[in-house]
């Protein structure tokens, strides 16, 4: 999508207005071009706006219920750090294994925008399966090193976190910042003398992993698309696909199969719904579970 598509701009706008990004780790190098030039939004930083007290990856602060929660507690808290702001925004990231992909990591990204006055919320997803979300337990200082040129350390940044019982324990030790091989050495030295090993995985946070930083760019791209799809009937920004019907007939015995046969879009204003059929009017057999069992 260019600036050019993104300034069609619809009914409702948020063109002008002071919007609050709720960030301590830099992710307005990404957020803040494309709300500016997509939107038109007048992007400030808060000052002193601390997220780590909404949870951190590190553990030592768990984050109180979902990743959804999470952001809207950051636009809550940014909306009261920042009284002149019209919108606020904020993204959240949620890293584990894949659902269906055995071994393979995922990285889940939302950047969520409110707008105060509307109550108007849009979010913008990305799924990165090229996510830099790795941890190994470590011995050794070679292992250490090792895993560290694994993840592309020091470009991207590494924690060191304490054991127990086989675990990670960031009440026992924790090292968040460490930039050279010669702190990685240090802090691996400490969480042995303490722990006889230690828990070494990627820093996820946005400023220490260039990965995540393109995927938070990747679902800010995606709130932008989603903004400037309005609603055909009340003009409400947000009209964008919201479920997926599966059951396209076989195109040998006719019956629903596994295919994608239509995507619905529903707004969250005015309740108005499309359900756009996909173009083929039959599915391959091999997704039948009748023909293909």
């Amino acid at each position: 999508m260019t600036f050019a598509q993104m300034k069609a701009a619809p009914a409702f706008s948020v063109a002008g207005k002071r919007a609050v990004l709720a960030t301590m780790h830099g992710k307005e190098r990404v957020i803040r071009p494309l709300l500016e030039g997509g939107l038109g939004l007048d992007v400030h930083l808060p000052t002193g706006f601390d997220t780590d007290r909404f949870g951190t990856f590190s553990r030592d602060i768990e984050r109180p219920g979902g990743q959804l929660d999470a952001a809207r507690a950051k636009i809550d808290a940014a909306f009261g750090h920042d009284r002149q702001a019209r919108v606020a925004i904020a993204s959240e990231g949620s890293f584990g294994p894949h659902p269906h992909i055995f071994f393979a990591p995922v990285g889940r990204e939302i950047v969520v925008m409110r707008d105060r006055e509307s109550g108007l919320e849009l979010i913008g997803h990305y799924a990165d399966l090229s996510t830099n979300f790795f941890h190994e337990k470590v011995d050794t200082i070679d292992a250490a090193a090792a895993f560290a040129e694994k993840i592309g350390f020091p470009r991207s940044g590494l924690i060191v976190v304490g054991l127990s019982n086989g675990n990670p324990a960031p009440d026992i030790y924790l090292q968040k910042n460490i930039r050279t091989f010669s702190e990685l050495s240090e802090a691996a030295k400490e969480a042995f003398a303490l722990c006889c090993a230690a828990h070494l995985e990627t820093d996820m946070r946005a400023h220490r992993n260039p990965t995540r930083m393109r995927a938070i760019r990747r679902a800010t791209i995606d709130l932008v698309r989603r903004y400037r799809s309005p609603c055909p009937q009340c003009a409400q920004p947000g009209f964008s696909v919201t479920e997926q019907l599966f059951g396209l007939p076989c195109a040998w015995c006719g019956e629903p199969t596994n295919a994608l046969h239509a995507e619905v879009s529903v707004c969250a204003g005015c309740g108005h719904r499309v359900e756009r059929p996909v173009e083929a009017a039959t599915a391959d057999p091999g997704q039948c579970n009748g023909c293909n069992p």
